[in-house]
């Protein structure tokens, strides 16, 4: 079982969805965002809101009105989201440690379930409900395995069958100027998906999204950049090509976070997955091919929430009563230097350790208390929200 603040009751369903957006309602315009969070051992991955331009989101109204002219080619984004929608999920999660909500965008790839999309719309939930955008209909689902260095998670949705899926593409044909739409559930409002028409700008790109309060970060590399407009919630949606095949799952980093590419802060983009690597990822957590960068299964709980103590470990801000690292005697302010024989240097590094690792593995937990003394004890992980 999992360790929660009694206050908290994290196995309670959450809210349904909001009710199913009519055609003709304009699009809400939110911001792009990806909160890291290092909790219990995890890093966990939340939408936050800020704008992206030049790209426009167009409601479905909209959208049946005119087509985009990108180039030399025209681009039929009513065809082009007619084709996709019929695969697209919304993704509600119940974050566990906080009680909030989260929303995202998951892809169909297999009538009877399997859903991919981004780690971080997944991250920290204790419980996970997917809304079929075609027909309505709202299942739970569960977490087969992650990626977190590559933002890629694969999904079971329970006891279903017959659902429309996607279209995949070959990324690896994609080219800079190519025409394309962002399909997603733009601002968690669910229900008919938004649409954002553009091209791609660059290939092969690196972004990094720094924690501003733990120092702790994330860097996704080899994404499609687009000016598109990928709101929050599009992330774990479509990016499709104006045939209406997915060449990429949309993603980005954002608000909380500093947002940089090359060393610099970031300007003002939209970033996909590309389609390969990411279905690459949901065969091998499909197949049970754990590694050091995918986890198979149910997430470790240590029990803690962690920042960077500058660079000697990972600060404990706070201790779960009752959970493996209560029971082992940590307290707050004690700093982790080593899991599982492997030394910590930051919240980073726990996160990692803690992605190789499944509830009921013994492990050693050393830390140096507020006295600056070394200490060391075996704790029990137990499964926690998802990683």
């Amino acid at each position: 079982m999992s360790y929660y603040p009694p206050q908290y009751d994290p196995w309670a369903p959450p809210p349904p969805p909001p009710p199913r957006r009519k055609r003709g309602l304009g699009t809400v315009l939110a911001t792009l965002g990806l909160v890291v969070l290092v909790v219990l051992g995890f890093v966990a991955w939340d939408l936050g809101r800020g704008s992206l331009s030049p790209g426009s989101a167009s409601s479905p109204l909209e959208r049946s009105l005119r087509n985009e002219q990108t180039g030399n080619s025209t681009l039929d984004v009513a065809d082009v989201a007619e084709k996709v929608e019929p695969g697209l999920v919304d993704v509600y999660s119940t974050l566990g440690y906080s009680g909030q909500q989260a929303a995202g965008t998951g892809m169909v790839l297999t009538g009877d379930g399997k859903v991919l999309t981004n780690n971080h719309v997944v991250a920290g939930a204790t419980s996970i409900k997917v809304t079929d955008v075609d027909t309505g209909r709202t299942y739970r689902a569960e977490v087969l395995g992650y990626s977190r260095s590559r933002d890629v998670a694969l999904l079971q949705v329970q006891n279903a069958s017959g659902l429309g899926t996607v279209t995949t593409g070959d990324s690896s044909e994609v080219s800079v100027g190519d025409p394309v739409v962002g399909l997603g559930n733009a601002g968690g409002d669910g229900g008919e998906p938004s649409v954002s028409p553009g091209k791609v700008t660059a290939l092969n790109q690196s972004i990094t999204a720094t924690d501003e309060s733990t120092g702790s970060s994330e860097q996704l590399t080899g994404l499609i950049q687009v000016d598109a407009n990928i709101q929050s919630g599009d992330s774990g949606g479509a990016l499709a090509d104006a045939e209406g095949r997915v060449i990429g799952m949309n993603t980005a980093a954002s608000t909380g976070y500093q947002f940089g590419q090359n060393g610099r802060t970031a300007g003002v983009s939209g970033f996909a997955i590309p389609i390969d690597d990411a279905l690459s990822l949901a065969q091998r957590i499909e197949a049970g091919q754990g590694s050091d960068t995918v986890h198979i299964g149910p997430s470790a709980f240590v029990g803690v929430s962690v920042s960077d103590a500058g660079g000697s470990g990972a600060l404990v801000q706070q201790v779960v009563p009752g959970g493996p690292a209560d029971d082992a005697g940590l307290v707050a302010g004690d700093v982790i230097v080593a899991l599982d024989g492997r030394a910590v240097g930051s919240a980073t590094d726990l996160t990692a350790v803690m992605d190789t690792l499944h509830p009921g593995d013994r492990v050693a937990v050393t830390w140096l208390d507020q006295s600056g003394q070394q200490r060391s004890a075996t704790a029990t992980l137990v499964e926690g929200p998802v990683g």
